[in-house]
């Protein structure tokens, strides 16, 4: 499905525009655990849980789904779309509403929006409804994928490692529950509806820790405004990751791996069937993907935070990669374990580039307008990954086609994090 401290967060030496404006309202100070930390700290966790959980399930149950809406091939291929559509486009807009409401605020609707979805979704028998349903839910996915960086800058500057690591983690967690499970909670209640609603109050219980935070942040502006004077001050420059090199390199890798995750999650099952594998036990391979993962997920993070340039990750965690995707198309039956266990390694590339984010930015405004540029337009490159492999598998019939073409977008994403590798700030780029 992650405790040295980052670069001093200093003030961005960005060009000024003097003139006229209201006297700008400080960001909320960073959270000590004294004074509600550990409860920003739970709220991004239980977050993270909820960040794939109505992704995967409804992976897993799609051919029950598709049988009890009577979904068309058509309709079925837009909600499985529907998540990298919903998190390129509706993540974008995250930065704007964050310039106008408080992050926890703006958390608060997120999962409020996703707890809908998944309740309306899971008892509506329309077919368009469903989609609608699902894209508000992953709306809601859309804008949290995008905050929780931002949040770890604004609230653990001095921890981002271990705290990125810790929700990295999480996420990895949730997608796995949530794909193993959904199935026998489904058949355990007679129906695919509960296997795919019950994550809904998973969604909601998220929600609760925000309600406080939210509340506090508000009277915090309000405060701030009443107290405030006009002043003249120097209105900094927005910061705008699409018109630098960093921004673009950060977006390409995050798109390239996410692509062969998505490509991997979609096929690697059915390549292991093509092996000779059992439908279950290609199943569990594909599971042990993400299960080993987890430990990943947990000290990437930390890793990435100690050392001065990033390029001996980058260039392990595409060995690991490479070595699998090799593997794989000279042997798929004989050693599918270690296939497996280097495909895990590989994917650590996904909690690598989140910890990223937040390293390649002085401010907690940089680190949302990276995050924000970074995923939405990387899961525009990820949404190519399944589509293509599915094409050159059916082209072909095998899988060295598919395999090769994955190998190629693992060297535009080592190309890309070469670039990202060298410590540098998007605030200082243009």
């Amino acid at each position: 499905m992650t405790p040295p401290p980052p670069p001093t967060a200093t003030a961005p030496t960005a060009d000024v525009t003097p003139g006229p404006a209201p006297a700008a309202t400080p960001d909320p100070p960073a959270v000590s655990p004294a004074r509600g930390g550990l409860l920003v700290l739970v709220g991004m966790l239980l977050v993270a849980l909820n960040l794939r959980a109505a992704v995967t399930s409804l992976g897993a149950l799609l051919d029950e789904i598709r049988v009890g809406l009577g979904l068309s091939g058509t309709m079925a291929g837009l909600v499985t779309t529907l998540p990298t559509i919903a998190f390129a486009g509706l993540g974008a807009l995250t930065p704007w509403l964050v310039r106008r409401w408080a992050a926890p605020r703006v958390l608060v609707l997120a999962m409020i929006a996703l707890t809908a979805g998944q309740v309306l979704r899971a008892v509506t028998g329309s077919a368009a409804v469903f989609v609608l349903t699902s894209a508000l839910a992953l709306a809601g996915i859309a804008v949290a994928n995008i905050l929780l960086p931002m949040l770890v800058k604004q609230h653990f500057p001095h921890r981002t490692g271990l705290v990125t690591g810790a929700y990295t983690m999480a996420l990895t967690v949730g997608t796995t529950v949530a794909a193993a499970s959904a199935v026998p909670v489904a058949h355990a209640f007679g129906s695919w509806r509960a296997g795919l609603g019950v994550w809904a109050g998973l969604a909601a219980l998220a929600v609760i820790p925000w309600v406080p935070l939210a509340l506090r942040a508000r009277a915090a502006r309000r405060a701030a405004d009443r107290t405030a004077t006009p002043a003249v001050v120097a209105a900094p420059a927005r910061v705008r990751p699409g018109r630098t090199r960093l921004g673009w390199a950060m977006a390409v890798y995050f798109g390239a791996q996410s692509l062969s995750g998505y490509a991997i999650m979609g096929w690697l099952a059915q390549l292991f069937r093509d092996a000779g594998y059992r439908p279950e036990a290609a199943g569990l391979l594909l599971a042990g993907v993400t299960a080993l993962g987890v430990p990943v997920a947990l000290t990437m993070p930390a890793l990435a935070g100690r050392l001065a340039t990033l390029r001996p990750l980058v260039l392990s965690l595409t060995a690991f990669s490479t070595a699998a995707y090799v593997g794989l198309a000279l042997a798929p039956r004989g050693l599918a374990p270690l296939w497996v266990l280097l495909l895990a390694l590989g994917q650590g590339a996904f909690p690598l580039i989140l910890t990223t984010i937040g390293l390649r930015a002085r401010t907690a405004e940089g680190t949302v307008a990276l995050s924000a540029f970074a995923q939405s337009t990387g899961y525009v490159i990820a949404a190519l990954g399944p589509l293509l492999v599915g094409i050159l598998y059916e082209a072909t019939g095998g899988w060295t086609a598919p395999l090769g073409f994955l190998l190629v977008a693992l060297a535009v994403q080592t190309a890309a994090g070469m670039v990202i590798a060298r410590p540098r700030y998007i605030e200082d780029e243009r």
